[in-house]
C-alpha cells in the first residue's frame, strides 16, 4: 500500500477574518499561494449557503488559479451543483449543512438520501469533477455509499478530535480504522478530516488506508502565531512522521 499521504489545506477561516470587517483582506488567493509554496497538496474551501466566509468570487479566483487541485465542499443543493459545474473544481466533497451550526457537525446521511446523492455524483461526474462524500465512520452506511458511485469518501474525524477522554478517543479511532479499512477494500479512496491539529493528527495519519487529510481551523489558528507557511510545514512533518 502506498505511503503517500496528501495534505489538503482548508482556508475557509482566512475568509472568516476578512468577512468580520468587510474588507478585501486577508486574501484567500494569497493564502492558497502560501500553502502551495509550503507543500500543500490541495486547497479546500466550503462555499456555504449563507456565505459566512468563502464567497462566490473566491471560488471563481481559486478555480482559475489552478496551481493546486481545488476541493469544493458543498451542500447537496441545486444551487451548489450549478456553481460547481460552472467553475469545475477538481474535486467536490458533498457535506451536510445546517444554517445554525458553527461548523459541520457530522457526516452525510447517505442511506436517507441515496437517490439524491447518487444524482449529484452523476451530475458532477458528467462535468469532469471527482466527488467524495463526507461521512461518519459508520459501517452500516457503506453499501449505500458504494451504490452512489462516488470514488472517494472523507471520514469525519470530529468525534475522535472532541472525545472527552482517552477511552472515548480510542473507541472513535477504532471506528475510523474499521471504516477506512472496509472502504478501501471496497475500492474507495479514503480521506479524513475535521478537528485535526498537531497534537492529535498522528493517530489518524498512521492509518495506512487514508491517503488524504483535509485540515483548516488549526492551521489558520497556528498561522496567527507562526505564519501559514510554517504551520503547513509543521503539519506535513507530523503527518510524515506518523507514516514513517
Amino acid at each position: 500500500m502506498s505511503q503517500l499521504l496528501r495534505l489538503g489545506v482548508n482556508i475557509d477561516h482566512v475568509a472568516t477574518i476578512r468577512q468580520a470587517r468587510g474588507t478585501n483582506y486577508p486574501s484567500v488567493l494569497e493564502a492558497a499561494r502560501l500553502a502551495a509554496a509550503a507543500g500543500a497538496d490541495g486547497i479546500t474551501v466550503h462555499l456555504r449557503e449563507d456565505r459566512r466566509h468563502i464567497q462566490d468570487a473566491d471560488v471563481v479566483a481559486l478555480c482559475e488559479w489552478q496551481q493546486l487541485p481545488i476541493n469544493l465542499e458543498m451542500a447537496l443543493t441545486d444551487e451548489m451543483l450549478t456553481i460547481a459545474c460552472e467553475r469545475k473544481p477538481a474535486h467536490c466533497c458533498l457535506v451536510p449543512e445546517k444554517r445554525a451550526e458553527l461548523t459541520t457537525e457530522g457526516g452525510l446521511n447517505v442511506s436517507g438520501n441515496q437517490l439524491r446523492v447518487t444524482e449529484a455524483c452523476d451530475v458532477l461526474r458528467a462535468a469532469g469533477i471527482r466527488t467524495s462524500l463526507f461521512v461518519d465512520p459508520d459501517l452500516s452506511q457503506l453499501d449505500c455509499i458504494l451504490a452512489t458511485g462516488t470514488p472517494a469518501i472523507e471520514i469525519h474525524t470530529g468525534a475522535y478530535a472532541d472525545a472527552a477522554d482517552a477511552n472515548a478517543r480510542e473507541q472513535e479511532l477504532n471506528r475510523i480504522q474499521l471504516m477506512a479499512t472496509a472502504a478501501h477494500q471496497a475500492g474507495l479512496e479514503v480521506h479524513g478530516g475535521h478537528g485535526l491539529h498537531l497534537e492529535n493528527v498522528a493517530a489518524i495519519a498512521a492509518i495506512p488506508e487514508i491517503v488524504e487529510l483535509n485540515i483548516g481551523h488549526s492551521l489558520i489558528a497556528d498561522a496567527i502565531f507562526v505564519g501559514l507557511s510554517e504551520a503547513v510545514t509543521a503539519m506535513h512533518q507530523r503527518m510524515r512522521q506518523a507514516r514513517s
